[in-house]
């Protein structure tokens, strides 16, 4: 099934807002994975206007919305699975910090 809600990085903050008081392993990796995706989808787009624009057909807005909605499904399904490693990367990362903050508080 596709998505038909498109990606807004300034929705995902409220994801993030409250994972430095979480300890669930599984919550941070979504959001490393939902970073991950769109970043990918950045990507994409930025390669998709380097492109020539003649072709066999005109550029309309929906075949720019049609574009955009590609664009974001292969961006899910890059960051599924191994993905890029970008997620990865953040999830070890962010996991150091928070075990490092919940030592912090623990200690207090």
């Amino acid at each position: 099934m596709i998505n038909m809600n498109p990606i807004n990085p300034l929705s995902q903050i409220d994801k993030t807002a409250n994972i430095r008081q979480t300890d669930d392993p599984q919550k941070l990796m979504e959001v490393c994975r939902e970073f991950e995706s769109i970043f990918i989808n950045m990507i994409l787009k930025q390669a998709r206007s380097g492109m020539n624009t003649d072709g066999l057909t005109e550029k309309s807005y929906a075949r720019e919305i049609f574009e955009d909605m590609q664009d974001e499904q292969m961006a899910q399904s890059m960051s599924k699975g191994q993905g890029i490693g970008l997620a990865q990367e953040l999830y070890k990362q962010l996991s150091r910090n928070t075990n490092k903050i919940t030592n912090i508080v623990d200690n207090e």
